[in-house]
């Protein structure tokens, strides 16, 4: 009995409450051309990020913290170095459970960019029209969440406050990114936000991660919705080697009236981290260890 007790405790001592899952990824392409009847241009490019989801749960609380960094680069003979891929998205969301599966919850989440962005295809010599924080968007806000399962999170902000940044000052002048005056680098606006993550595994090594938000503002025609998309598309050749496709979706009047669309396909190293484990029936804990 004293032997079974103590497997029984270090069995226990390896249950932690954080699991961890990632990827590294680093892209690369290459094309290159000598008296190709077809035409062609030589270039080379690349494209490295990292996304990581960090969940604490146990008990009655869940803290989930998303890091997704990205940043890529083509370089074309005769047209120069052009940016590819330029993100940061940092968010954090605590919640405390009140019935199965719903969480009372409050967050912050921060996007912006690395660089600045160009009207003429990132060219540095035309009109610039982005820069980091120029806009960057901080939402604040407090609401519910919904978690049925580790491949599924919801959240229902009523109370939201969205503040977008313009720090670069060639960019604050009125209508750009909405702010009302010359010289203002932020605009203010509460209302509600809306988010939802759903993972897909569409087979063996294969899986497909969506993501979608949308955005009222109370204070200023509330019909005009921030409407977002992301979907992420793994397929994973062996434990290094991976293809991703990713498509972006972005609807902000704000920005422009248009609908925005970014897709971007590229096979490289990518080594990911999967360190945890589905829930328990109790949903008290995960492990670190598979």
């Amino acid at each position: 009995m004293a032997q079974e007790a103590k497997a029984d405790a270090a069995k226990a001592d390896t249950v932690k409450a954080w699991s961890i899952q990632g990827q590294n990824t680093l892209m690369l392409n290459q094309a290159a051309f000598s008296n190709w009847v077809g035409g062609g241009a030589n270039n080379v490019g690349w494209l490295a990020g990292v996304n990581y989801n960090l969940t604490y749960e146990k008990g009655k609380d869940l803290w989930e913290n998303i890091i997704i960094l990205g940043y890529g680069q083509n370089n074309t003979k005769g047209i120069g170095t052009r940016k590819t891929q330029d993100v940061i998205n940092l968010s954090t969301n605590y919640g405390r459970e009140f019935a199965k599966n719903w969480y009372l919850s409050g967050g912050i989440g921060l996007q912006t960019q690395f660089a600045g962005g160009y009207e003429d295809g990132n060219n540095p010599d035309a009109k610039k029209i982005s820069n980091f924080m120029a806009p960057g968007y901080l939402n604040v806000g407090v609401g519910v969440t919904y978690r049925p399962n580790d491949n599924f999170t919801a959240t229902l902000r009523p109370a939201n406050a969205r503040v977008t940044f313009v720090l670069d000052k060639e960019l604050q002048t009125a209508g750009t990114y909405g702010l009302k005056n010359d010289g203002d680098s932020s605009l203010f606006q509460f209302g509600f936000l809306g988010t939802a993550i759903y993972k897909i595994k569409i087979m063996d090594n294969i899986n497909l991660t969506n993501t979608a938000s949308v955005f009222s503002n109370y204070l200023d025609h509330p019909e005009r919705l921030v409407l977002g998309y992301s979907g992420i598309l793994n397929m994973k050749i062996n434990k290094f080697i991976s293809t991703n496709v990713t498509l972006d979706l972005l609807y902000d009047h704000n920005q422009i009236q248009k609908t925005q669309l970014k897709q971007t396909l590229g096979v490289g190293f990518a080594y990911n981290i999967d360190n945890g484990k589905k829930r328990s029936d109790k949903k008290d804990n995960q492990s670190w260890m598979k």
